[in-house]
């Protein structure tokens, strides 16, 4: 799941509460990068910071509620993508890491 986010800062709290919370597995922060968008009527640009985050399917909505919460736009991008390879210890690792019983 991606989100992007107006700051760095933002983006390490996102990523951190998120993680610490084991509702991601782990998060890649990068940035700054260059928008372009329409918002309320009206052409405009600026810049983010894009967070990526690992999670698993039967996370994912809660992760996604909880960045909802997290975050300070109103309507923030979140998307995910499933994956369709990676290798069975990846798997079992994102899987670990977003359960609350390890």
């Amino acid at each position: 799941m991606t989100t992007t986010t107006p700051t760095e800062e933002v983006a390490q709290e996102i990523a951190r509460a998120v993680v610490s919370e084991r509702l991601a597995a782990g998060a890649s922060i990068t940035g700054p990068i260059k928008s372009v968008f329409w918002h309320l009527g009206e052409l405009g640009d600026g810049q983010e910071w894009r967070v990526e985050l690992r999670t698993s399917e039967a996370t994912r909505d809660k992760l996604a509620e909880r960045v909802k919460e997290l975050h300070p736009w109103d309507n923030p991008e979140l998307v995910g993508q499933p994956i369709e390879w990676y290798p069975e210890e990846y798997g079992r690792w994102v899987a670990r890491s977003t359960s609350a019983s390890e």
